[in-house]
């Protein structure tokens, strides 16, 4: 079978987002999937320089405020209450706890803090806790983002007049392939709520995962469902499914990693002005690995939960990496810079009372942002 150069594919991407405002077809991505390595790689990071200073990293925290219990069947997940993964179902936390930890993750470096619910979607009294935790995180400086499930008419809404900036909302995979993961909703209700949430004015964070069982070309479907969203979200996470021992996934054949960078770079050539999110996955990665991901075009990064323990190693690790690869720490709008430097620089006291991670908190996975 021929495999077609960069060049032949070069009317593809010469002007990407011409392009994706014409529409990818599942073909067009695949053929980006076909690409030899280095062509792609080279092709997604001419696109990211055009649009993104290449060396800026954004770090975000995921902060499961409610875990476990969770009514859905995902087959990736373990907080769904039928699966026996060893997670408890745990009440909401406090607007307290909360913003102790967000105090935490600013200090560590994370510029947007999300706080991930394991619910089908928030009652009403819920919400109205987590309008809290958003105002009060919200004051802290950073970008907020919020991931509850599916929303009812009128909840965005509530959550805009909030201050929140993004709402996750993941489509998981291609539709051809989504019953194969998921029975207890359609991807029809994924993007009702994501309808409701353009319309309210909240900023979209949606993408979806890999290595679920898929073939390339579902990969490529999924690309394409995303990249042809119009307009197309502002922010797309890639996760790489975490097998946890106890739910339907667990025993899939891992991704060839080379799969998973090509992933990152087809997101970044179909969406050239997203935030391309490195996400679950990413701590069972080698550091050359996720090197190629920053060079395929990935500009984001979950720390997880972990950072929120004192003196966290992981994160002193993902801050060692990006000293070494010479990479600077994004600012959000509403903070200052701060360059990367070795990891003792970010050692200071935490103006807030320093956070305690609970069980959930310290080791559970949250929810696949």
């Amino acid at each position: 079978m021929h495999t077609p150069s960069v060049n032949e594919l070069r009317p593809l991407g010469v002007d990407s987002t011409r392009e994706s405002a014409r529409g990818w077809t599942v073909d067009a991505v695949e053929a980006l999937y076909a690409l030899p390595f280095n062509d792609l790689l080279y092709r997604a990071q001419t696109v990211h320089r055009e649009h993104f200073d290449a060396n800026s990293v954004q770090l975000s925290t995921l902060l499961s405020i409610k875990t476990g219990g969770c009514p859905e069947d995902c087959g990736y997940c373990p907080q769904a209450a039928r699966y026996h993964t060893g997670v408890e179902n745990e009440a909401l936390m406090s607007v307290d706890e909360v913003v102790a930890a967000a105090c935490c993750a600013r200090d560590k470096g994370a510029t947007r803090f999300c706080m991930g619910a394991a619910w089908r979607g928030p009652k009403q009294r819920d919400l109205d806790r987590v309008i809290e935790m958003v105002k009060a995180v919200r004051g802290l400086g950073m970008e907020t983002c919020a991931t509850l499930g599916m929303l009812k008419p009128g909840q965005a809404g509530q959550l805009k007049a909030a201050g929140l900036d993004y709402y996750n909302h993941n489509i998981d995979t291609a539709p051809e392939f989504y019953g194969e993961i998921v029975s207890t909703r359609t991807q029809d209700d994924r993007l009702d709520t994501l309808r409701e949430v353009r319309d309210a004015g909240l900023h979209v964070c949606c993408g979806g995962i890999v290595g679920m069982g898929e073939s390339r070309r579902t990969r490529a479907s999924l690309i394409a469902q995303l990249a042809n969203m119009d307009p197309y979200p502002e922010s797309v996470p890639i996760n790489s499914l975490v097998q946890v021992e106890g739910t339907p996934l667990h025993g899939t054949e891992p991704l060839d990693p080379f799969e998973f960078v090509r992933t990152i770079a087809c997101a970044r050539v179909t969406m050239p002005k997203a935030m391309v999110r490195l996400s679950a996955g990413r701590q069972e990665m080698p550091e050359g690995i996720q090197a190629l991901c920053f060079l395929a075009g990935a500009n984001s990064i979950f720390y997880g939960e972990k950072l929120l323990t004192t003196g966290n190693p992981e994160a002193e690790k993902d801050l060692a990496l990006f000293s070494r690869l010479g990479g600077r720490l994004e600012s959000s709008p509403r903070t200052q810079a701060q360059p990367v430097g070795p990891p003792d620089r970010f050692q200071r006291a935490s103006p807030c009372r320093r956070f305690r991670a609970t069980s959930s908190a310290a080791g559970t996975p949250p929810p696949a942002p």
